[in-house]
């Protein structure tokens, strides 16, 4: 399995939370992969320097070496498009950043670990843990 970090999630693990931590280790030790969505990456990364918060930048990044690199590609962007009509459509909308997150792990059959699983309950087929 692979599992994708929500911004939550790695905010979570960077301020030390040994609950996290284990999950994070456990998942890693049972041959599952973890990725870090590229739109992740970035709000993490803006808040972090909007902080100066530089030794957690290092953690960070410490973060991201040993996670996947999966890029975003035209697929995701289409996908994203169609879920974001959608729940438009259903009167139930999320913000964008989640959308993309969403649709990464869709497209990419990653099981997305949040702790925010009250918006992304509304995507229909997305998989998700809360590790909190």
């Amino acid at each position: 399995m692979i599992y994708a970090l929500d911004s939550n999630i790695v905010s979570y693990m960077l301020q030390g939370d040994i609950d996290i931590k284990l999950r994070y280790r456990q998942a890693i030790g049972g041959g599952n992969d973890v990725v870090i969505p590229p739109m992740v990456f970035y709000e993490v990364q803006r808040g972090l320097l909007a902080r100066r918060m530089n030794k957690r930048l290092v953690e960070f990044d410490e973060l991201c070496q040993n996670a996947l690199n999966v890029e975003f590609d035209m697929p995701v962007w289409q996908r994203a498009a169609q879920i974001s009509a959608l729940l438009y459509q259903q009167g139930r909308p999320i913000e964008d950043a989640d959308i993309l997150i969403a649709a990464y792990c869709l497209v990419n059959d990653f099981t997305l670990v949040t702790n925010n699983t009250r918006h992304f309950e509304r995507v229909d087929e997305l998989k998700i843990v809360n590790w909190k």
